[in-house]
């Protein structure tokens, strides 16, 4: 049997500079509607140009009542309400690499790299590389579940870059990577950058995380750092 879908509380960030807040099970497929002008009747005539923030619930129901308390909060306070995780939902925590759910994790990440890019395409990093200085790692949990990763690399000059960004296969889809981005967005901001970019695959397997990139304020650029042009990779670059 399938599982039920999660469901997100999300908040969008509108072209006249408005916020709009929404639930759905599908973040993407929604997002993609409301800038199509197929979604609520006020971003029809305001259409959004990225996800703030979202925060995942197990059923309708909670996430309509988290809706409803958000809009309460004063303009000043959405954004980090929405930010701060809630018990039980997700938890994310700084290291980790020596846990051997983690390690395995990793190990999945790379293997699967392997399968849609050329050895000499894949920019992932292993565990050795993970604990360079000027890196910081962080793991997400549901209770005892390792939902997922992310890391974290200061590339200097308030340049920052996204790494090993994985989710675990029994989390996909229930807004684990969208957590832990706006988390090192956040993190980032508070360490002084003012930029961060990334590198993934330009293979259709990626295009999950290409939407999610996108939803966040994310677009193309040009290779960065030690990175060269490359048909197996996208490069994507935000300003904080």
């Amino acid at each position: 049997m399938t599982p039920p879908r999660a469901w997100h509380l999300y908040l969008l960030e509108c072209r006249n500079g408005s916020w709009y807040a929404g639930i759905t099970n599908d973040l993407d497929a929604r997002f993609a509607a409301h800038v199509a002008g197929r979604g609520a009747k006020y971003t029809r005539g305001n259409p959004p140009v990225r996800v703030l923030a979202s925060r995942t619930y197990p059923d309708r129901a909670s996430a309509s009542r988290a809706e409803w308390q958000l809009k309460r909060q004063p303009r000043a306070r959405k954004l980090a309400w929405l930010q701060t995780p809630s018990a039980p939902d997700l938890e994310i925590r700084a290291g980790g690499l020596d846990d051997p759910r983690v390690v395995a994790l990793l190990q999945r990440h790379l293997a699967d790299m392997a399968l849609h890019s050329p050895p000499g395409s894949i920019h992932a990093l292993d565990l050795s590389r993970l604990r360079a200085p000027g890196l910081s790692f962080w793991t997400a949990w549901r209770g005892d579940a390792l939902a997922g990763c992310g890391a974290l690399k200061d590339l200097g000059d308030g340049h920052g870059e996204l790494k090993s960004m994985r989710t675990d296969p029994a989390h996909l889809r229930q807004g684990v990577a969208a957590a832990m981005l706006v988390h090192l967005m956040a993190t980032a901001r508070a360490q002084g950058l003012r930029r961060l970019s990334l590198e993934t695959g330009s293979a259709p397997a990626f295009a999950p995380a290409h939407a999610l990139y996108a939803r966040h304020g994310f677009v193309g650029c040009a290779p960065f750092g030690d990175y060269v042009e490359d048909p197996f990779s996208i490069f994507m670059t935000r300003t904080l």
